[in-house]
C-alpha cells in the first residue's frame, strides 16, 4: 500500500492530538499560517461513532471534520472493542482521512477505564488486535500509534516489539509513563532506545518522539540526538500557529490579535452549533502576552460570552495598536 509516508520528507514535524484543542478551527489556523508536516485530530470514540444515537454520532462527527488543506491528516480514534474499532477505521476511510492512528497512552481515567489508551499497555494481546481491526477496516489506510515507554515504568523492551509484531507505519513514543502524566521532564533517551529496539527488530516503521518540543531547533536537535525520524509538538502548539515555521517567526502583539479573531471565527463557523464558546478561552493567554496591556486584554476577553462579542473586543485592542 502507498500512502504519505512513502513519500514523506525526514525528519518530520507534526502536531499532537489534543483533547478540545487540536479541533477543525485550531488546525484550520494552523494549515494557513505555519503548516505541520503531518496532522492530527483529537481523539475520538470509536464505540461512539459506531453506538450513538444520530445527535450524538454527529457531534463527533465534529471532531472528524477538516479540510484539504490540512492534508496529510490522520484521525485518531480510541477503543477496547476491535469490531468497534473496524467500524470506526471504515468511516474514517470513506470520510477521506490519509491515515489512522489509535490512541494507546491517554492517562484519563475514564478513557482506562474502558480498557482504552495508557490502559491497552496492561493488555498487549488487545493492543495488537485493535490494530489488526483499524487495518481490516480501513484496508486503504496507513495504521499507526501513539503511546507511552510504559505504564508504571519503562517497558519498552516488552511493549514496543508488541506493537511492532502488527506492522504499524509509525509509532509515536510519548517519552513518559502513564503514572508520569506530564509532571516529570520527558526522557528522550527513551526515544532512542525505540529507535534501537525497532532497528534490531528490523521493523520499517517510523518512530516519533513527543514530550517537551519547544519549537523546530528543540525538535531538531532532539530527533538528532534520539535518531528519531521525527518530533511531535503538543503543549507548545498552545496560540503559535507559526510555531512549525522556519526559520523561527515572532509575531507582533497585532499580528497575535488578528491571529486569535481568525481563530475564533472559525470556530464560531465550524464548531459554534455544537461546541461551547467557553472552549476557546483556553486559548486566549497563549495568543494574548508579551506586551504592555496584554492582560488586560485577556481579562476583557475572559469576560466575554460568545464569538461576537470577542471579536468586537479584539477589533477594538487591534485598532488601538494601529
Amino acid at each position: 500500500m502507498n500512502s504519505f509516508w512513502d513519500t514523506l520528507r525526514t525528519p518530520f514535524f507534526v502536531m499532537a492530538p489534543l483533547e478540545d484543542v487540536t479541533d477543525a478551527a485550531f488546525r484550520r489556523v494552523f494549515a494557513t499560517t505555519g503548516k505541520p508536516d503531518i496532522t492530527w485530530t483529537e481523539f475520538t470514540s470509536a464505540d461512539g461513532l459506531v453506538l450513538a444515537p444520530e445527535p450524538g454520532k454527529s457531534k463527533l462527527l465534529k471532531k472528524l471534520l477538516f479540510s484539504d488543506a490540512e492534508r496529510p491528516i490522520v484521525a485518531q480514534l480510541f477503543s477496547s472493542v476491535p469490531e468497534r474499532m473496524e467500524k470506526a477505521a471504515a468511516l474514517a476511510q470513506s470520510l477521506g482521512f490519509d491515515g489512522i492512528d489509535i490512541n494507546m497512552g491517554c492517562p484519563d481515567k475514564a478513557v482506562e477505564k474502558q480498557g482504552c489508551g495508557a490502559a491497552l499497555i496492561k493488555n498487549p494481546p488487545l493492543a495488537r488486535a485493535l490494530i489488526r481491526a483499524a487495518k481490516a477496516g480501513a484496508p486503504n489506510l496507513p495504521v499507526s500509534v501513539k503511546t507511552r515507554i510504559g505504564y508504571s515504568k519503562n517497558e519498552l523492551a516488552t511493549w514496543l516489539p508488541e506493537l511492532l509484531a502488527e506492522d504499524p507505519v509509525a509509532v509515536t513514543i510519548h517519552a513518559r509513563t502513564r503514572q508520569e502524566l506530564s509532571d516529570v521532564p520527558a526522557r528522550w533517551e527513551h526515544v532512542q532506545e525505540a529507535v534501537a529496539i525497532r532497528d534490531v527488530l528490523g521493523s520499517k516503521a517510523r518512530i516519533i518522539g513527543n514530550g517537551d518540543v519547544k519549537d523546530m531547533a528543540d525538535a531538531r536537535a532532539k530527533v538528532a540526538a534520539s535518531g528519531a525520524d521525527g518530533a511531535m509538538f503538543g503543549r507548545s502548539l498552545f496560540g503559535n500557529p507559526w510555531v512549525f515555521i522556519e526559520p523561527a517567526y515572532v509575531p507582533t502583539p497585532k499580528e497575535r490579535i488578528e491571529k486569535l479573531a481568525e481563530h475564533i471565527r472559525l470556530f464560531d463557523e465550524l464548531l459554534g452549533d455544537t461546541v461551547n464558546f467557553a472552549t476557546m478561552k483556553k486559548h486566549f493567554k497563549s495568543y494574548l502576552h508579551g506586551w504592555d496591556h496584554a492582560k488586560d486584554l485577556r481579562l476583557r476577553m475572559m469576560e466575554t460570552m460568545d464569538a461576537p462579542t470577542a471579536l468586537a473586543v479584539l477589533a477594538l485592542a487591534s485598532s488601538e495598536l494601529a
